[in-house]
Protein backbone atom coordinates (compact mmCIF):
# COMPACT_ATOMS: atom_id res chain seq x y z
CA UNK A 1 0.00 0.00 0.00
CA UNK A 2 1.22 3.54 -1.29
CA UNK A 3 1.86 5.86 1.60
CA UNK A 4 -1.00 8.51 -0.06
CA UNK A 5 -3.10 5.32 0.51
CA UNK A 6 -2.29 4.61 3.55
CA UNK A 7 -2.70 7.71 4.72
CA UNK A 8 -6.59 8.55 3.10
CA UNK A 9 -7.61 5.04 4.87
CA UNK A 10 -6.21 6.48 8.52
CA UNK A 11 -7.88 9.42 7.61
CA UNK A 12 -10.87 7.16 6.98
CA UNK A 13 -10.77 5.08 9.79
CA UNK A 14 -10.43 7.93 11.95
CA UNK A 15 -13.98 9.38 10.57
CA UNK A 16 -15.85 6.00 10.91
CA UNK A 17 -14.14 5.39 14.41
CA UNK A 18 -15.19 8.95 15.81
CA UNK A 19 -18.84 8.68 14.59
CA UNK A 20 -19.16 5.54 16.03
CA UNK A 21 -17.80 7.16 19.10
CA UNK A 22 -20.99 9.54 18.83
CA UNK A 23 -23.20 6.51 18.94
CA UNK A 24 -21.39 4.48 21.63
CA UNK A 25 -20.68 7.60 23.97
CA UNK A 26 -24.39 7.96 24.42
CA UNK A 27 -25.13 4.09 24.65
CA UNK A 28 -22.13 3.50 27.05
CA UNK A 29 -23.88 6.35 29.78
CA UNK A 30 -26.99 5.18 29.42
CA UNK A 31 -25.56 0.97 29.89
CA UNK A 32 -23.28 2.30 32.56
CA UNK A 33 -25.36 4.42 34.63
CA UNK A 34 -29.28 3.17 34.78
CA UNK A 35 -28.11 -0.51 33.91
CA UNK A 36 -30.10 -0.44 31.23
CA UNK A 37 -30.17 -2.24 27.52
CA UNK A 38 -31.43 0.33 25.39
CA UNK A 39 -31.51 -1.43 21.67
CA UNK A 40 -33.71 1.54 20.38
CA UNK A 41 -30.68 3.89 20.82
CA UNK A 42 -30.20 2.94 16.74
CA UNK A 43 -33.67 3.89 16.10
CA UNK A 44 -32.54 6.91 17.90
CA UNK A 45 -29.86 7.92 15.31
CA UNK A 46 -32.05 7.32 12.25
CA UNK A 47 -34.66 9.10 13.57
CA UNK A 48 -32.00 11.97 13.77
CA UNK A 49 -30.62 11.23 10.36
CA UNK A 50 -34.46 12.28 9.34
CA UNK A 51 -35.12 14.86 11.21
CA UNK A 52 -31.88 16.59 9.80
CA UNK A 53 -32.64 15.39 5.88
CA UNK A 54 -36.20 17.07 6.45
CA UNK A 55 -35.28 20.10 8.32
CA UNK A 56 -32.14 20.75 6.00
CA UNK A 57 -34.86 20.78 3.10
CA UNK A 58 -37.18 22.83 4.59
CA UNK A 59 -34.69 25.48 5.65
CA UNK A 60 -32.56 25.62 2.97
CA UNK A 61 -29.30 25.58 5.09
CA UNK A 62 -27.18 22.54 6.60
CA UNK A 63 -26.59 24.53 9.23
CA UNK A 64 -29.59 26.05 10.30
CA UNK A 65 -31.04 22.01 10.38
CA UNK A 66 -28.46 21.31 11.78
CA UNK A 67 -28.92 22.43 15.93
CA UNK A 68 -32.65 22.00 15.07
CA UNK A 69 -32.41 18.16 14.39
CA UNK A 70 -30.15 18.09 17.31
CA UNK A 71 -32.90 19.75 19.78
CA UNK A 72 -35.69 17.72 18.32
CA UNK A 73 -34.14 14.10 18.64
CA UNK A 74 -32.74 15.23 22.32
CA UNK A 75 -36.35 15.99 22.87
CA UNK A 76 -37.56 12.64 21.10
CA UNK A 77 -35.11 10.77 23.30
CA UNK A 78 -36.50 12.05 26.26
CA UNK A 79 -39.85 11.91 25.75
CA UNK A 80 -39.01 8.03 25.48
CA UNK A 81 -37.22 7.83 28.40
CA UNK A 82 -39.85 9.58 30.98
CA UNK A 83 -42.64 7.69 28.73
CA UNK A 84 -41.23 3.97 28.81
CA UNK A 85 -37.54 3.75 29.62
CA UNK A 86 -38.35 4.53 32.95
CA UNK A 87 -40.72 1.96 33.58
CA UNK A 88 -37.90 -0.83 32.87
CA UNK A 89 -35.39 0.40 34.70
CA UNK A 90 -35.66 -2.04 37.74
CA UNK A 91 -36.35 -4.86 35.11
CA UNK A 92 -34.34 -7.78 34.03
CA UNK A 93 -32.02 -7.63 30.97
CA UNK A 94 -34.33 -10.14 29.45
CA UNK A 95 -37.22 -7.49 29.88
CA UNK A 96 -35.03 -4.62 28.58
CA UNK A 97 -34.38 -6.10 25.32
CA UNK A 98 -37.69 -7.17 24.13
CA UNK A 99 -39.50 -4.13 25.01
CA UNK A 100 -36.54 -2.15 23.31
CA UNK A 101 -36.43 -3.75 20.55
CA UNK A 102 -40.40 -3.66 20.02
CA UNK A 103 -39.55 0.20 20.19
CA UNK A 104 -37.24 -0.18 17.27
CA UNK A 105 -40.27 -2.01 15.09
CA UNK A 106 -42.14 0.80 16.28
CA UNK A 107 -39.68 3.26 15.24
CA UNK A 108 -38.91 1.82 11.40
CA UNK A 109 -43.32 1.60 11.05
CA UNK A 110 -43.41 5.35 11.84
CA UNK A 111 -40.70 6.44 10.05
CA UNK A 112 -42.40 4.91 6.75
CA UNK A 113 -45.67 6.31 7.74
CA UNK A 114 -44.15 10.06 7.94
CA UNK A 115 -41.50 9.41 4.83
CA UNK A 116 -42.54 6.41 2.82
CA UNK A 117 -39.95 3.35 2.33
CA UNK A 118 -37.92 6.10 -0.18
CA UNK A 119 -34.40 7.12 0.93
CA UNK A 120 -33.99 10.81 1.22
CA UNK A 121 -30.91 12.83 0.16
CA UNK A 122 -29.02 14.97 2.20
CA UNK A 123 -26.15 16.94 0.97
CA UNK A 124 -23.11 17.96 2.64
CA UNK A 125 -23.02 22.13 3.24
CA UNK A 126 -21.94 24.38 0.94
CA UNK A 127 -18.72 24.57 -0.07
CA UNK A 128 -17.93 21.50 1.40
CA UNK A 129 -18.75 19.25 -1.56
CA UNK A 130 -14.79 18.75 -3.60
CA UNK A 131 -11.76 17.60 -2.06
CA UNK A 132 -9.08 19.72 -0.36
CA UNK A 133 -5.17 19.29 -1.03
CA UNK A 134 -3.52 18.46 2.33
CA UNK A 135 0.21 18.14 2.91
CA UNK A 136 1.86 15.75 0.83
CA UNK A 137 -0.41 16.58 -2.38
CA UNK A 138 -3.36 14.38 -1.25
CA UNK A 139 -6.34 14.78 -2.12
CA UNK A 140 -9.03 14.23 0.75
CA UNK A 141 -12.61 14.75 0.89
CA UNK A 142 -13.12 18.10 2.64
CA UNK A 143 -16.74 17.08 4.35
CA UNK A 144 -15.09 14.22 5.72
CA UNK A 145 -12.25 16.29 7.40
CA UNK A 146 -15.48 18.24 8.73
CA UNK A 147 -16.66 14.80 10.11
CA UNK A 148 -13.68 14.06 11.95
CA UNK A 149 -13.04 17.72 13.19
CA UNK A 150 -16.84 18.00 14.40
CA UNK A 151 -16.27 14.33 16.53
CA UNK A 152 -12.86 15.47 18.02
CA UNK A 153 -14.42 18.51 19.37
CA UNK A 154 -17.16 16.65 20.34
CA UNK A 155 -14.59 14.25 22.23
CA UNK A 156 -13.03 16.90 23.43
CA UNK A 157 -16.76 18.52 25.13
CA UNK A 158 -17.36 15.20 26.38
CA UNK A 159 -14.42 14.59 28.58
CA UNK A 160 -14.96 18.22 30.20
CA UNK A 161 -18.31 17.71 30.95
CA UNK A 162 -17.90 14.24 32.24
CA UNK A 163 -14.62 15.27 34.20
CA UNK A 164 -14.79 19.02 35.33
CA UNK A 165 -18.50 19.44 35.52
CA UNK A 166 -21.20 19.09 38.47
CA UNK A 167 -22.78 16.65 36.22
CA UNK A 168 -20.14 15.10 34.92
CA UNK A 169 -19.60 14.58 38.77
CA UNK A 170 -23.01 13.04 39.45
CA UNK A 171 -22.92 10.94 35.93
CA UNK A 172 -19.69 9.21 37.11
CA UNK A 173 -21.00 8.78 40.70
CA UNK A 174 -23.91 6.87 38.96
CA UNK A 175 -21.93 5.24 37.39
CA UNK A 176 -19.36 4.07 39.53
CA UNK A 177 -22.97 3.18 42.34
CA UNK A 178 -26.09 4.67 41.56
CA UNK A 179 -27.80 3.54 45.15
CA UNK A 180 -24.72 5.66 47.28
CA UNK A 181 -25.57 8.65 44.12
CA UNK A 182 -29.40 8.28 45.56
CA UNK A 183 -28.66 8.21 49.09
CA UNK A 184 -26.74 11.23 48.64
CA UNK A 185 -29.37 13.06 47.33
CA UNK A 186 -29.19 12.96 43.79
CA UNK A 187 -32.31 13.77 41.97
CA UNK A 188 -31.27 9.95 39.87
CA UNK A 189 -34.63 10.44 37.45
CA UNK A 190 -33.46 13.71 35.96
CA UNK A 191 -29.87 12.89 35.55
CA UNK A 192 -31.61 9.86 33.88
CA UNK A 193 -33.61 12.09 31.24
CA UNK A 194 -30.89 14.28 30.94
CA UNK A 195 -28.45 11.81 29.93
CA UNK A 196 -30.51 10.37 27.58
CA UNK A 197 -31.44 13.17 25.80
CA UNK A 198 -27.59 13.88 25.44
CA UNK A 199 -27.74 10.35 23.89
CA UNK A 200 -30.13 11.05 22.02
CA UNK A 201 -28.64 14.21 20.65
CA UNK A 202 -25.40 12.62 20.49
CA UNK A 203 -27.03 9.68 17.93
CA UNK A 204 -28.66 12.52 16.05
CA UNK A 205 -25.30 14.31 15.31
CA UNK A 206 -23.83 11.32 13.75
CA UNK A 207 -26.80 10.62 11.46
CA UNK A 208 -26.87 14.18 10.73
CA UNK A 209 -22.94 13.65 9.50
CA UNK A 210 -22.97 10.76 8.25
CA UNK A 211 -26.64 11.07 5.79
CA UNK A 212 -24.59 12.78 3.06
CA UNK A 213 -22.37 10.27 3.14
CA UNK A 214 -24.58 6.79 3.84
CA UNK A 215 -28.31 6.15 2.82
CA UNK A 216 -30.83 8.25 5.02
CA UNK A 217 -32.85 5.23 4.96
CA UNK A 218 -35.59 3.15 6.98
CA UNK A 219 -33.74 0.22 9.60
CA UNK A 220 -30.49 2.16 8.94
CA UNK A 221 -29.50 1.90 12.91
CA UNK A 222 -29.76 -1.72 13.31
CA UNK A 223 -25.93 -2.31 11.91
CA UNK A 224 -24.10 0.53 13.37
CA UNK A 225 -25.73 0.12 16.72
CA UNK A 226 -24.28 -3.64 16.74
CA UNK A 227 -20.89 -2.13 16.46
CA UNK A 228 -21.61 0.53 19.01
CA UNK A 229 -22.24 -2.53 21.65
CA UNK A 230 -19.26 -4.20 19.91
CA UNK A 231 -17.13 -0.58 21.12
CA UNK A 232 -18.48 -0.31 24.65
CA UNK A 233 -17.75 -3.67 25.40
CA UNK A 234 -13.78 -3.55 24.20
CA UNK A 235 -14.07 -0.06 26.45
CA UNK A 236 -15.35 -0.65 28.81
CA UNK A 237 -19.06 -0.02 30.31
CA UNK A 238 -19.83 3.49 31.72
CA UNK A 239 -16.73 4.65 30.55
CA UNK A 240 -16.68 7.62 28.11
CA UNK A 241 -12.63 7.46 27.82
CA UNK A 242 -13.36 3.46 27.03
CA UNK A 243 -16.00 4.13 24.43
CA UNK A 244 -13.36 6.91 22.92
CA UNK A 245 -10.47 4.42 22.93
CA UNK A 246 -12.82 1.25 21.36
CA UNK A 247 -14.30 3.58 18.35
CA UNK A 248 -11.04 4.41 17.15
CA UNK A 249 -9.39 0.62 17.50
CA UNK A 250 -12.95 -0.93 15.85
CA UNK A 251 -12.72 2.01 12.52
CA UNK A 252 -8.98 0.98 12.16
CA UNK A 253 -9.82 -2.25 12.41
CA UNK A 254 -13.07 -2.27 10.11
CA UNK A 255 -11.30 0.51 7.69
CA UNK A 256 -7.82 -1.18 7.70
CA UNK A 257 -9.35 -4.76 6.79
CA UNK A 258 -11.94 -3.46 3.97
CA UNK A 259 -8.42 -1.85 2.39
CA UNK A 260 -5.55 -4.06 3.27
CA UNK A 261 -7.07 -7.56 3.01
CA UNK A 262 -8.79 -7.79 -1.12
CA UNK A 263 -4.75 -6.86 -1.79
CA UNK A 264 -3.11 -9.62 0.34
CA UNK A 265 -5.99 -12.04 -0.92
CA UNK A 266 -5.84 -11.15 -4.25
CA UNK A 267 -2.17 -13.02 -4.41
CA UNK A 268 -3.90 -15.99 -3.82
CA UNK A 269 -7.68 -15.64 -4.74
CA UNK A 270 -8.96 -14.33 -8.35
CA UNK A 271 -9.98 -10.65 -8.37
CA UNK A 272 -13.73 -11.02 -7.60
CA UNK A 273 -13.43 -13.03 -4.41
CA UNK A 274 -10.52 -10.80 -2.73
CA UNK A 275 -12.74 -8.37 -3.21
CA UNK A 276 -16.07 -9.79 -1.36
CA UNK A 277 -13.61 -11.67 0.91
CA UNK A 278 -12.07 -8.77 2.19
CA UNK A 279 -15.04 -7.21 3.63
CA UNK A 280 -16.24 -10.34 5.45
CA UNK A 281 -12.93 -10.96 6.87
CA UNK A 282 -12.54 -7.54 8.01
CA UNK A 283 -15.95 -7.51 9.67
CA UNK A 284 -14.91 -10.96 11.37
CA UNK A 285 -11.88 -9.10 12.58
CA UNK A 286 -14.08 -7.09 14.63
CA UNK A 287 -15.55 -9.13 16.74
CA UNK A 288 -12.05 -10.89 17.31
CA UNK A 289 -10.41 -8.46 18.73
CA UNK A 290 -13.64 -8.14 20.96
CA UNK A 291 -13.38 -11.34 21.73
CA UNK A 292 -9.58 -10.88 22.81
CA UNK A 293 -10.03 -8.06 24.76
CA UNK A 294 -12.67 -9.87 26.46
CA UNK A 295 -10.17 -12.60 27.22
CA UNK A 296 -7.56 -10.42 28.29
CA UNK A 297 -9.57 -7.67 30.35
CA UNK A 298 -13.31 -9.27 31.04
CA UNK A 299 -14.35 -5.62 32.28
CA UNK A 300 -12.99 -4.34 29.17
CA UNK A 301 -9.64 -1.65 28.59
CA UNK A 302 -11.47 1.41 30.86
CA UNK A 303 -14.07 0.06 32.96
CA UNK A 304 -15.95 3.05 34.78
CA UNK A 305 -17.04 0.23 38.07
CA UNK A 306 -14.31 -1.15 40.37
Amino acid sequence: MSGILFLEQTLNSLQFGLMLFLLAAGLTLVFGIMDMINLAHGSLYMIGAYLMATLAEATGSFWVALPLALVATALVGAALEVSLLRRLYERDHLTQVLATFAVILIANEVVRMIWGNQSLMLNPPAGLTGPVTLPGGMQYASYRLLIIGVGAAVAVCLYLLVTRTRMGMLVRAGASNREMAVAMGVNIRRLFTIVFALGAALCALAGAMLGPILAVQVGMGENILILAFVVIVIGGIGSIRGAFVGALLVGLVDTMGRALLPIAFAKLFSPPVASNLGPSVSSILIYVLMAAVLFLRPQGLFPARG
